[in-house]
């Protein structure tokens, strides 16, 4: 997943924090340095920062697999969801997943006869008749 647009990665923050340390104590007062604690304190947290940057990566790359697994598995099943019933309004309006593709955007999307269905769409599914 990715950062919003503006914002740092931990990584960023921590070489600017550097920066800015290395400066600090380039031209420090040598009668008051800077206190050791704070900076071990604040580079610490940086460090955290770094590693939930990490787990939400790697959580969201997770979820993607699982939500492409899951659109996969509905191959050859009913399934409904809201469309465009052609007067402006939406109606129920089932079909059998044909194809399911990931769009421009990169979302999961499912093919079903002329629609094309994202997954937060899906209000139903029904399992495919069996011997039939």
């Amino acid at each position: 997943m990715s950062s919003v647009e503006g914002t740092s990665s931990a990584s960023n923050m921590q070489v600017d924090y550097m920066t800015l340390l290395v400066a600090q104590l380039q031209n420090q007062n040598p009668l008051e340095p800077l206190d050791n604690n704070e900076m071990a304190s604040q580079l610490a947290q940086f460090t955290q920062l770094q590693q939930l940057e990490s787990m939400n990566t790697s959580f969201s790359e997770v979820l993607t697999d699982i939500q492409r697994e899951y659109a996969s598995s509905l191959i050859g099943k009913e399934i409904s969801f809201l469309a465009d019933d052609g007067s402006g309004t939406a109606a129920v309006t089932t079909g059998t997943v044909e194809e399911v593709y990931n769009d421009v955007d990169g979302e999961i999307v499912l093919v079903t006869g002329d629609y094309i269905v994202g997954l937060d769409d899906i209000i139903s599914v029904k399992a495919e008749a069996a011997g039939i």
